[in-house]
């Protein structure tokens, strides 16, 4: 096997495609000492951009709730370009649903703790996430094409 034939994998840019934090109430919520409960939403998407190059976008929305009432609202996507060459489409889905997703991981876990704690409250720490397993399950409930997504909860 040539070297132009070998398979490649490269980051080219990672960045924060969207940002939105929304405190309710605010101040009065300031003075309201009860605990609140964070909800963690995850979603990753993919999508082609160039001949060998895919933008993955992992978006974590992370609601804090007293009972029935919002606390605050974060919403972070982050974003990384990556050239993935010579790989099989059954290998390209699952590095962009896998390891696209590992990485970028760090940076909007980064990105949700630091708009929490700016906005005055403990800062929202995401937690590991088994991309594989939820890749597994997806393909086992319906293959999905390039581009779909994988949501994890």
């Amino acid at each position: 096997m040539n070297q132009s034939s070998q398979p490649k994998f490269g980051i080219e840019r990672i960045y924060v495609k969207d940002v939105s934090f929304t405190v309710a109430n605010a101040p009065e919520i300031y003075s309201d000492s009860r605990r609140y409960d964070v909800g963690i939403n995850i979603n990753s998407t993919s999508r082609q951009v160039g001949e060998a190059s895919f933008e993955v976008v992992l978006t974590v929305v992370a609601t804090a709730k007293q009972g029935d009432n919002e606390v605050f609202k974060a919403i972070a996507s982050e974003g990384g370009l990556f050239q993935i060459h010579n790989v099989q489409a059954a290998q390209l889905e699952s590095i962009l649903a896998i390891a696209c997703p590992n990485i970028l991981l760090p940076y909007v876990r980064e990105v949700i703790a630091d708009l929490s704690m700016r906005a005055g409250f403990m800062p929202v720490m995401l937690q590991p996430v088994d991309f594989e397993s939820v890749y597994q399950q997806q393909k086992q409930q319906a293959p999905s094409p390039l581009g779909q997504g994988v949501p994890v909860q």
